[in-house]
């Protein structure tokens, strides 16, 4: 069953690594506030699971938080791959420091999960917001490579318990919205485009 987690994390790192050359190459935008606390929260969150005897469950978690550091640190090389932060953006990012301190101060596992998660939550919208305002900046089939990994973790879980899987449930929860936010709003904006286009030489 560990083969399972492994093919997940294998498949996490090679979206993830998709994800760094589309942004050496411009391609995409990532806001560094979101990537950094979305790797910050979910190794928080891995520390606090094997804490609780969580084992192999937890190495997508781990994934999903190695693979935004990543981007974070390879975002620093390239001026044009990263997103201009902006006000709302730092009280997103403040607001989800905040909660990882929070999480500090209790030492309480199930705690510090859902702490991990409003914090981890709190930096997607930054991103969410520019998803919608500016699609082209975002390639939301890259987080199919998160939702996969994600899903793994329910073969290696063996006490469904909150430990277990609040994180890998809340995951996959983000990796579907982020895919259909992302492209949804693409086709929407794309559809409009043309059909304003059609009207145009109509006229």
């Amino acid at each position: 069953m560990h083969l399972i987690v492994i093919l997940g994390a294998l498949i996490s790192i090679s979206f993830t690594t998709t994800y760094l050359i589309a942004s050496l190459r411009g391609r995409v935008k990532p806001n560094r506030i979101t990537w950094l606390i979305w790797g910050i929260a979910p190794l928080i969150s891995t520390a606090a699971s094997l804490s609780t005897g969580v084992s192999w469950a937890s190495l997508p978690v781990f994934m999903a938080g190695f693979g935004p550091i990543l981007v974070f640190i390879v975002s620093s090389f390239n001026k044009a791959a990263y997103w201009r932060i902006e006000r709302f953006d730092y009280i997103c990012g403040l607001v989800s420091i905040l909660a990882l301190v929070a999480w500090y101060l209790t030492k309480n596992p199930n705690v510090a999960i859902s702490l991990a998660i409003l914090s981890d939550a709190l930096a997607a919208l930054p991103t969410m917001l520019k998803g919608w305002k500016y699609p082209e900046t975002e390639n939301g089939f890259l987080f199919l490579g998160s939702l996969f990994s994600a899903s793994t973790s329910f073969t290696e879980i063996h006490h469904w318990n909150f430990a277990e899987v609040a994180f890998p449930i809340y995951l996959i929860l983000l990796s579907l919205t982020m895919l259909f936010l992302i492209e949804g709003r693409r086709k929407y904006l794309n559809y409009k485009k043309s059909t304003l286009t059609s009207t145009f030489f109509i006229i």
